[in-house]
């Protein structure tokens, strides 16, 4: 598996270098890429309004003496308006394996399913980069040591560094949490969150994004990290390859604190 994920990562890195040196045009121009950030894009917002939308897809099948598919996608979509910022995520992944049975035949099981939910309303304040927002999301894993989780939390958010090629925002704020482990068990309770994002414009065609979010409950500290490296194909289409890791510190026994997914993508802007 790490040599799969140093793999995926090289050749992101060398379709980067490759695009850098073709490709005139500005990464900033497309919509930005982010995860739980609600961020205004570069160009004017027509008529008061518009929708930023983004659709990704990857896929991997094997066969031979290793059998199995996992395909992983995720849809972006947001709405700017002049005071108000909103953003809808959806993700989903799964993975089906083809295992040998007692009996010499073959059969496939399912090893992975998780899908999540997102929705974010952002009101923009006076000072530009400010917001307050509110935000709720679900995820149900099957087989993770949370099979389902949700959390609605509301806060403020800044941007701490604005530059022609990098921006940092952060967030900050109460809410409250419950889920179900696969134990069966219940648990909820209030939480603080804190969220920050950096995204750096690396070439006219590249751009790399860090974003972690951390929420600490009562029983439980939920935190996801993504570190993701963009790179333009054309108008509308870019690669993307990202790394990402689940965490969370009250797990079952025989569960594993963290959950980790590379994954190598094409992204479609529309």
């Amino acid at each position: 598996m790490l040599m799969k994920s140093l793999s995926l990562f090289a050749l992101a890195l060398a379709c980067a270098a490759q695009a850098a040196s073709a490709a005139p045009d500005d990464i900033a121009d497309s919509a930005p890429s982010s995860t739980y950030f609600t961020q205004a894009p570069n160009k004017p917002i027509p008529e008061g309004s518009n929708w930023y939308t983004s659709a990704e897809l990857g896929a991997i099948s094997t066969s031979g003496n290793t059998s199995g598919t996992s395909v992983t996608g995720k849809i972006d979509a947001r709405h700017e308006m002049n005071n108000w910022s909103n953003e809808y995520i959806a993700t989903g992944y799964f993975k089906e394996d083809e295992i040998a049975n007692d009996d010499g035949s073959r059969s496939r099981t399912r090893s992975a399913q998780r899908y999540s939910l997102s929705a974010k309303a952002a009101y923009k304040l006076l000072e530009d980069g400010n917001r307050a927002f509110v935000l709720g999301s679900h995820v149900n894993d099957k087989f993770g040591a949370y099979t389902r989780y949700s959390s609605m939390s509301v806060g403020y958010g800044t941007q701490l560094l604005r530059r022609e090629d990098k921006t940092v925002d952060v967030e900050v704020g109460p809410g409250v949490f419950h889920g179900v482990n696969s134990a069966g068990g219940t648990e909820a309770g209030m939480t603080v969150r804190g969220a920050a994002q950096l995204r750096w414009r690396v070439s006219p065609s590249a751009a790399f994004s860090q974003t972690v979010s951390v929420e600490r409950g009562t029983s439980n500290m939920h935190s996801i990290a993504e570190t993701s490296l963009s790179t333009k194909i054309n108008g509308t289409m870019q690669m993307k390859a990202a790394f990402s890791a689940r965490n969370d510190t009250n797990v079952p026994e025989e569960k594993k604190n963290t959950d980790t997914q590379t994954s190598l993508t094409l992204v479609y802007s529309f």
